[in-house]
């Protein structure tokens, strides 16, 4: 038994992904490093939701950046949650934003930044940035390495 099983409900267990993000658990631990103004970062370069126009598959990359307080985002709950968008119809702007407000709302964090990097849509790609404030003054802040979409050129 983890000493983190009494906050998580995925981890050391057998789970699957919610059939969408509403119900999807996205579970939190505590941070050992608490007062530390450190930068931690998640990457799904694999995004996949469906397009609630269409009913066609979408797919992008996110990239979320936090400075946690008291609690850190436990990544199993986040790749399960992540899953949840596979057969959940939403605009590229919905989903991008409704990860960063669910994991700000899960663990309230110091500050969080999440950039959705979405393959083109009828030939236009389109990316989403989304922060909850100002980033802290004493932090190093990485460029989140996604290059703009370029198709084959």
């Amino acid at each position: 038994m983890s000493q983190y099983s009494e906050y998580s409900t995925s981890l050391g267990q057998d789970v699957k992904a919610a059939d969408n993000p509403e119900s999807a658990v996205l579970d939190a631990v505590p941070n050992p490093q608490v007062g530390e103004n450190a930068v931690v970062r998640f990457t799904c370069p694999e995004f996949t939701s469906i397009c609630p126009v269409t009913g066609q598959p979408d797919f992008g990359h996110l990239v979320v950046d936090y400075v946690p307080d008291q609690l850190l985002v436990e990544s199993k709950s986040l790749k399960l949650f992540l899953q949840s968008f596979r057969n959940h119809g939403a605009f590229h702007e919905d989903c991008t934003i409704y990860v960063g407000k669910r994991i700000v709302k899960a663990t309230k964090p110091v500050w969080l930044r999440i950039g959705g990097y979405w393959y083109p849509r009828g030939g236009i790609p389109i990316d989403i940035f989304w922060q909850s404030g100002e980033p802290p003054k004493d932090i190093w802040l990485p460029d989140q390495g996604v290059a703009p979409y370029r198709g084959r050129g």
